[in-house]
């Protein structure tokens, strides 16, 4: 079987490349010329654990393979999928152009039945736009070739998002025929056959089910902060406050974990986007609006604490640990970090960070305005604090008789609730979290 990706970003290429890996024929396609140059030789644009080795893996075989030219990948072509970005504009909706252009491109092209396929989060209705530009380019050329659009959203954790590809919770495809079904079934019948389920459904509702999901997540890690920034006013601990409700089948105890707020190229953009499209069809989505406003101030917390506890911060340094929204990506879109170094700098204090794969994505927002560590500890060097943002492993258990050697005051402030407070006291910090009155014990 031979696909196309339309789209050599995080979703594209973990996409071609796991169904690669499963025996199928994959051309990528990309109008970066300097990005399909490295591909082709085996250099990746995207921090993702394992990705790296698949795709020199999958090239070795000849199953894999990376092109500018996305006519010449429509040869023979079964399914194509269109994963190029749809950044939010300044309304908050998603931004269609590069998804259009790619139909159109498709449309002009194309000489048989293919399936095309959105794997971009798109908003409802994308996929009759979609349709509408690849029928109207046909028309052009005088031609009549049959076609069909599906939506298959895409459900991948960074940092996760190959065992989330290969092992998915499930498999939601958009269909319009049963001829586009079959096609999709093929191509997924090495997932179905590890007992993974794949569920058929109406485009719209699979265009709304990515959205929907995304939202549901977004929703409970906003909840869970609001919570916990008011067990903090009344003196209980969002820490058991969380294993008691996440016990709950009902509930459960995922993302249910306090913090610094939510970021990446998910969440943030697709609340936008949901809030966007009901607003257009005269509907308000009032409990997710509140989410939204939750999760940026939620961003803002360690500041209000760092303020609190040096009342003027203009002249002290902050060594800063984790840059990107999440572990195990460099992903820095809608970091918290940037939220909060922003915040330090414009009060006058100095930063010193360190990520651990982070560092050069950090560098395109933030520049030469903070200094960079080479490690976790050089950070810390004549720090007046620490403010932890990103949970990476290597923060987890650190020297804690070092870093008192190398800060001038041995105050943190943990944004993820890392460390034990009692710990903490036993070490002579001065200590912060989220949602505990930690720096009272």
């Amino acid at each position: 079987m031979k696909i196309s990706i339309v789209g050599t970003g995080y979703v594209g290429l973990v996409t071609g490349t796991c169904f690669a890996d499963t025996g199928v024929n994959v051309t990528c396609v990309d109008i970066d010329e300097d990005k399909i140059a490295k591909l082709k030789q085996g250099i990746i644009p995207i921090y993702e654990p394992g990705l790296d080795r698949m795709v020199v893996s999958n090239v070795e075989k000849e199953r894999l393979h990376f092109t500018t030219d996305l006519k010449d990948s429509l040869d023979q072509t079964e399914a194509i999928f269109i994963a190029v970005g749809t950044p939010p504009g300044e309304d908050g909706s998603a931004d269609l152009s590069h998804v259009l252009e790619v139909a159109r491109q498709i449309g002009r092209h194309m000489n048989h039945h293919m399936v095309i396929i959105t794997k971009s989060t798109v908003p409802i209705g994308t996929a009759q736009k979609v349709k509408a530009a690849v029928q109207d380019e046909i028309e052009k050329r005088g031609a009549s070739i049959d076609f069909d659009v599906a939506s298959n959203p895409e459900f991948l954790k960074e940092g996760n998002a190959i065992e989330d590809f290969l092992k998915p919770d499930r498999i939601v495809v958009g269909v319009e025929s049963e001829k586009a079904e079959k096609i999709m079934r093929r191509l997924y019948k090495p997932f179905v056959l590890n007992g993974h389920p794949i569920l058929f459904m109406d485009v719209p509702s699979a265009e709304m089910t990515k959205y929907a999901a995304n939202a549901m997540l977004a929703t409970k890690i906003s909840f869970m902060n609001d919570i916990a920034n008011l067990c903090e006013i009344v003196g209980a601990d969002a820490a058991n406050v969380r294993r008691g409700i996440g016990s709950d089948s009902r509930i459960g105890n995922k993302f249910i974990y306090p913090g610094a707020g939510y970021g990446g190229s998910c969440f943030p953009k697709d609340v936008k986007a949901i809030i966007k499209t009901a607003q257009q069809n005269n509907y308000n989505l009032r409990i997710l609006e509140s989410v939204e406003e939750v999760n940026e101030d939620q961003k803002k917390v360690l500041v209000k604490k760092v303020k609190k506890h040096f009342p003027d911060i203009k002249g002290l340094t902050f060594g800063v640990w984790g840059l990107s929204f999440k572990p195990q990506t460099d992903d820095m879109r809608e970091a918290p970090s940037l939220v909060i170094i922003e915040a330090l700098l414009e009060a006058g204090a100095k930063v010193k960070a360190y990520d651990p794969v982070a560092t050069e994505e950090a560098k395109k927002s933030l520049g030469d305005r903070i200094e960079y560590g080479k490690d976790q500890y050089d950070a810390l060097i004549d720090a007046d604090a620490l403010i932890l943002i990103t949970e990476w492993p290597e923060f987890r258990l650190p020297n804690f008789k070092v870093m008192k050697k190398l800060m001038n005051n041995n105050v943190i402030f943990d944004g993820r609730n890392i460390y034990d407070a009692n710990e903490m006291k036993e070490n002579d910090f001065t200590y912060y979290s989220i949602g505990r009155q930690t720096e009272l014990l």
